[in-house]
C-alpha cells in the first residue's frame, strides 16, 4: 500500500511510519519540519525505497497542495490516508480560562487540517486499490461520554468523528472505507507518562485495520485500534 501520513515525525505517526514501512508499505510522510537527523529521515535511510517525505502543515494549504503535487509526479496514486496530526491545547483548563487563540488553533489542526488533505489528495486516492482513510479521533470526541473538560481537543474531535462521517456518505459509490480511529490512551507526548498504553500497539492495530485483517462493523465508523466500536 502507499499510504499519506501527517504528523508522521513524532508520537503515534513515527511508529505508524515504522510499522507501515517494515509490511513492506510505501509511507508518504507529512511532517513541519524536514531535518537531516529527524526520526523520519533516519527511517528513511533505513528504507530509502520505502519513504518519501513531504514539508507539510496541515494549516497551511498551499503546502498541502505542493505536497500533492509531488506526490502525484513520485507515485502517481495513493492506496491510504491517515490523518494522524494532531494537537492538545489548552488541557485541563476551565472555559473561564481558556485562550480562543489556542482553541481556533485547535480546531484548525484537528478538524480543517484533515479536510484540507482530503481536498488535495482525495484525487490521488480515486486511482488506487482497496482505498481507505482514517482519522486519528479519540474517546474525548465522544458526545455520549462528554467529560467537561479538555474543551477545544474534545470538540474538535466531535467535529473530526462528523467530518469522518459525512466523507464516509460522500465517497461510498467509490467503495472507500472511511473511519475514524481511537488510538488509545497511549505514551507519547502528547498522551504523557501516565498513559497505559504504547503507541507500537496502536500503530500495529491501525494497520490491522488498513490491511483488513480486522472487521470493522461500526455503523459510524469510530472504532478504537482493535476495531472495538466506540459510541459517538
Amino acid at each position: 500500500m502507499k499510504i499519506v501520513l501527517t504528523g508522521a515525525n513524532r508520537g503515534l505517526g513515527i511508529h505508524l511510519a515504522k510499522t507501515a514501512v517494515e509490511r513492506g508499505h510505501t509511507v508518504l510522510a507529512g511532517v513541519r519540519s524536514v531535518v537531516e537527523d529527524s526520526p523520519i529521515n533516519r527511517l528513511k535511510k533505513q528504507f530509502p525505497d520505502n519513504v518519501y517525505t513531504y514539508f507539510l502543515d496541515v494549516t497551511n494549504e498551499e503546502s498541502i497542495a505542493k505536497a500533492a503535487e509531488l506526490a502525484a509526479n513520485d507515485v502517481n496514486s495513493i492506496d491510504c490516508i491517515i490523518n494522524n496530526a494532531g494537537v492538545l491545547a489548552e488541557r485541563g483548563k476551565p472555559i473561564e480560562e481558556l485562550d480562543f487563540n489556542q482553541v481556533q488553533f485547535t480546531m484548525d489542526v484537528n478538524v480543517l487540517g484533515p479536510m484540507r488533505i482530503m481536498k488535495h489528495f482525495l484525487p490521488l486516492l480515486y486511482k488506487g486499490k482497496k482505498q481507505a482513510v482514517i482519522n486519528i479521533s479519540s474517546e474525548a470526541g465522544s458526545i455520549h461520554n462528554a467529560y467537561g473538560g479538555d474543551f477545544p481537543y474534545g470538540i474538535s474531535k466531535a467535529a473530526l468523528n462528523m467530518f469522518t462521517v459525512q466523507l464516509s456518505r460522500y465517497v461510498k459509490d467509490k467503495d472507500i472505507a472511511v473511519y475514524a480511529v481511537h488510538p488509545g490512551w497511549i505514551k507519547t507526548d502528547m498522551g504523557g507518562d501516565n498513559a497505559t498504553g504504547y503507541p507500537e500497539e496502536s500503530a500495529s492495530g491501525i494497520l490491522d485495520i488498513l490491511e483488513g485483517k480486522i472487521d470493522i462493523n461500526s455503523k459510524l465508523g469510530f472504532t478504537d485500534f482493535t476495531g472495538k466500536e466506540m459510541e459517538i
